[in-house]
């Protein structure tokens, strides 16, 4: 079959289509009968309860294809249970709640929800089932904190981690410390009452790994006590920014006073499995097989890139140039990874690592013709506002400069929402109710 020559698609067209197949290999309602089939073939359905907790941006909408498939597979199966998820990401359910909470900075509402939880996994019996949602997002709203430590605290806590710039991965095993849910301790909770334990991850970390997403409650925990307090002393999170609660538990769970997260060894013999159901790589994989059909040669960079988000886009201006020089046809980069932003005191900033990532790629790029691109949070809300990310092309860049627009001065005032916003190119999905990290695609074209 004749594919069509990639001038004949609009090339917005074609970015903003890339992104739609990324987060449609990840829809929950696609992927969660997959692997309840194969998780509980037929005959091996739960005999007992079967309670459904869970956690994320994408944690409703799991629920959501979960109880479908309970009704139509497992009518005589008890089902109940609560699940947490950012306000705006409501998925409809009758026998599992849904508790909408704060993200990224955790609410009351959230850890009233963590508390639910809690006491519902504290409530499990021999031979019942627990099926745990989790995706990214969960960290934050799964905040219940150990005995000493308030939501105020926990809440002081994540929002100078994130001023800091510290990566998610680093934040976590801070956060796993303090936490009566993280690390583990759910699954550990369940265990001690002879339930076996299944855990459903979507994945929005580099790596994939069952212990980062968010932040492993139902996963054995490779960071220690000491991992964090590091971590606090690394980005200069002194005893004036971090409550004095905070460090005082990690003082003490370093002595010896506290329990650890759980570990491996904790793990022998029990009845608890992690199954990673949707990943960033395959969300690439999809774009990839889309703009094949449209004669581009997909190139995946990887989805493990990480680092200060200018600094992505300055280092993918480069690579771009690299291939611009080497390719003989139309090629498309794609690459995934979660960027970090570090917000200078003084500036508040609007927009997220996406799109400032997509402007300093676009200050980088102005030699660079016949160039488009586009970055976009796959759960369809990127930072401070609304939008998912942003796009650009050749048309955008210059009207950028018939509007007067100097990308180094919004890129100064990390405000790169204002200045795709004037140019209107933002990227407005709303909640996609998944998520699998941040989703990046420049199209180069001889």
């Amino acid at each position: 079959m004749t594919q069509p020559h990639p001038s004949t698609v609009n090339t917005e067209t074609i970015l903003k289509n890339a992104f739609s197949a990324a987060v449609s290999v990840a829809d929950p309602q696609i992927i969660i009968p997959q692997y309840l089939e194969k998780i509980f073939p037929v005959g091996s359905e739960p005999q007992k309860k079967c309670l459904v907790i869970g956690a994320g941006k994408a944690s409703a909408s799991m629920a959501t294809a979960l109880e479908a498939y309970a009704k139509l597979h497992w009518p005589q199966v008890k089902l109940e249970g609560t699940v947490l998820t950012r306000y705006g990401h409501h998925s409809p359910t009758t026998k599992i709640k849904i508790v909408e909470a704060g993200h990224p900075v955790p609410d009351q509402a959230g850890m009233d929800g963590a508390r639910e939880i809690h006491a519902l996994v504290n409530q499990l019996q021999a031979g019942d089932v627990m099926i745990a949602l989790i995706s990214g997002g969960g960290s934050s709203l799964l905040t219940l904190p150990v005995d000493g430590i308030t939501i105020e605290d926990m809440r002081k806590t994540t929002e100078a981690l994130l001023r800091s710039g510290a990566p998610i991965e680093e934040m976590n095993v801070v956060r796993k410390h303090l936490s009566a849910i993280l690390g583990g301790n759910l699954a550990r909770l369940a265990i001690a009452r002879g339930a076996r334990v299944e855990a459903f991850l979507i994945s929005d970390v580099t790596g994939d790994s069952p212990a980062d997403i968010a932040s492993g409650p139902c996963a054995a925990d490779y960071s220690t006590y000491l991992d964090a307090l590091k971590i606090l002393e690394k980005y200069h999170l002194n005893k004036e920014v971090i409550p004095a609660s905070v460090f005082a538990h990690l003082e003490q769970g370093l002595a010896g006073e506290k329990p650890e997260t759980l570990k491996d060894v904790d793990l022998v013999n029990a009845q608890v499995a992690n199954h990673v159901i949707a990943t960033a790589y395959k969300s690439l994989e999809a774009a990839a097989d889309y703009v094949r059909t449209l004669g581009y040669e997909p190139v995946i960079l990887g989805d493990t890139i990480t680092g200060e988000a200018q600094e992505v886009g300055r280092s993918q201006a480069q690579i771009v140039r690299e291939y611009q020089t080497k390719s003989s046809g139309p090629i498309a980069l794609i690459s995934g990874g979660e960027c970090t932003v570090t917000i200078p005191n003084g500036i508040k900033g609007r927009g997220g690592r996406c799109s400032e990532y997509l402007l300093a790629l676009f200050a980088a790029s102005a030699d660079i013709p016949n160039m488009a691109a586009l970055a976009a949070d796959t759960d369809g809300i990127d930072g401070s506002e609304r939008n998912a990310g942003a796009w650009f092309d050749q048309d955008i860049r210059i009207a950028a400069k018939e509007q007067g627009l100097e990308p180094d001065t919004f890129l100064s005032a990390h405000d790169c929402y204002g200045f795709f916003a004037e140019l209107g190119a933002l990227v407005e999905t709303g909640p996609t109710l998944t998520n699998v990290n941040d989703f990046r695609i420049i199209l180069l074209k001889k």
